[in-house]
């Protein structure tokens, strides 16, 4: 692994193009673009300047409220376009978004959301169009840039998490709230969002929704209070619904769709999770975190005081410990609200093949558990006796010395996986090594960021999953794979 100098950037806003040629930087109010290959800048602009012609109209002065604070004009939103021709850089604070075009320096738009000022930004999947989403729930906008027109729809639930696109861009799913009640609505994004459909929904304080990836289902649960699912169809229709038995006290806290679409994985504070299966939308398989592992299971520990020792230079490989092997976990209190259990990550890899499970009360461990193919468990399914003849069996456990802040899949890679933990380092799992015998072996190690006071909170792949991009709190530099490795998959 070879990797970059050390850069500034604001808000964690660094972001490789789709096609992984640049990284897209906002530091405060300026907004760079570098060549991936040898970090040149080939395009910087000051998105302030833009803000504060902007911040002379009365709806600007109104949004931006009374404050004179520097950091007002800071950039709080950036992205790229689905084709990498254009980049948005939006300042939530003051309500505005300009948007720029990567091979002409010159051209330029400003998006001014007025009075109801604004909480977020994003490219809509066309990249011709931004979707800005107003304070207080009032609205979302979704602005063209081919025929400078606006689309407004209203009282949307959640900004950060109550919509989704169909993977193939065409259609547009929104939590709204009307008359007190949750409801949803299906857009047509190739039709200037033309409202298809608009139903109500079975919760009654929606916490979250999650479109299948094949588009054809939707998944949407309550808050915290109350553990219930729902599946329904895009044009509405109740398919299903799941609660756990017995009820836990506690509602959803992670779903996670499987790549195929064919299952869902469901995760509450009483560290079970639960596989629905697409057949009938119950529960197939439920299994829970366990403290002692089986010889059967790859339990691997981060070296004491490794990077001390190696001076955050090299790779060194995690210690594999024999079984059997007994995990600690902390107590939570469910007497206060918000306890410190059950899992907050579930995540499948590429294939489906894995599926990643963080625990929040075993904050320093990584599960790993291998996922049976969609045949074994159908036929698990229809057993009349069910008879447990295939269930996702826990595969390796990942150790380390402080609470994971990170973890991601190669986004092309089947078997690979970086971590971070807020230290000087970030970690790699994979099963993909070819070992002396030409069999496929397991490895996890340990790699040193050599930089002086840098920290690794969070991490992400490039699309090509080919380099990675650390971020600390202000700074980031890039790792890139020195030399092709031998893998299979």
């Amino acid at each position: 692994m070879d990797f970059t100098e050390i850069y500034k950037q604001t808000s964690g806003l660094v972001f490789f193009s789709p096609g992984a040629h640049f990284i897209l930087t906002a530091a405060q109010d300026r907004l760079v673009v570098r060549r991936a290959d040898s970090f040149q800048i080939t395009r910087a602009w000051h998105a302030s300047s833009d803000a504060s012609q902007s911040s002379k109209t009365p709806s600007a002065r109104l949004s931006s409220g009374s404050t004179n604070s520097p950091q007002d004009g800071w950039i709080t939103h950036a992205g790229w376009s689905c084709d990498s021709e254009y980049i948005l850089a939006a300042c939530a604070r003051r309500g505005v978004v300009n948007v720029y075009k990567l091979r002409d320096e010159n051209w330029s738009a400003r998006i001014d959301a007025g009075t109801e000022g604004l909480v977020k930004a994003e490219w809509a999947p066309d990249g011709r169009s931004v979707l800005c989403f107003s304070a207080w729930g009032l609205r979302v906008s979704i602005w063209s840039l081919v025929g400078g027109t606006s689309t407004y729809i209203q009282f949307p639930l959640h900004p950060d998490r109550g919509y989704a696109f169909r993977s193939d861009g065409r259609y547009f799913v929104l939590a709204e709230r009307h008359r007190s009640k949750d409801t949803a609505g299906v857009y047509d994004a190739s039709e200037s969002y033309r409202l298809v459909r608009h139903y109500p929904l079975p919760t009654t304080s929606l916490a979250s929704l999650s479109l299948s990836p094949t588009g054809n289902h939707v998944a949407v649960w309550e808050s915290s209070l109350e553990y219930k699912l729902y599946v329904l169809s895009l044009a509405g229709d109740l398919l299903g619904s799941f609660s756990a038995d017995p009820d836990p006290g506690f509602g959803i806290r992670s779903v996670e769709w499987h790549p195929s679409g064919a299952f869902l994985a469901v995760a509450g504070w009483d560290d079970k999770i639960h596989i629905l299966e697409s057949l009938t939308w119950t529960a197939v398989i439920s299994f829970e975190l366990q403290s002692r592992v089986s010889g059967s299971v790859s339990v691997w520990r981060e070296p004491t005081d490794w990077l001390e020792q190696t001076r955050g230079r090299g790779f060194l490989s995690y210690e594999r410990v024999q079984p059997p092997y007994s995990l600690s976990f902390a107590r939570a209190d469910f007497t206060k609200a918000n306890p410190k259990a059950g899992a907050i990550q579930l995540s499948f890899n590429t294939n489906g093949t894995l599926l990643l499970a963080r625990f929040e009360n075993a904050p320093a461990m990584i599960f790993l558990y291998s996922f049976p193919s969609s045949p074994e468990l159908r036929i698990q399914a229809e057993d009349d006796h069910h008879t447990r003849i295939s269930t996702p069996k826990l595969r390796s456990v990942l150790v380390h010395s402080k609470p994971v802040m990170s973890a991601r899949w190669n986004p092309v890679r089947k078997g690979s996986l970086a971590v971070c933990t807020g230290s000087g380092s970030m970690y790699l799992w994979s099963d993909e090594w070819v070992g002396e015998g030409g069999e496929l072996e397991e490895v996890a190690e340990c790699v040193g960021v050599p930089a002086l006071d840098f920290c690794t909170r969070d991490i992400r792949w490039a699309p090509d999953g080919k380099g990675l991009v650390l971020v600390d709190k202000d700074t980031f530099c890039c790792g890139f794979e020195v030399e092709e490795e031998e893998a299979v998959g």
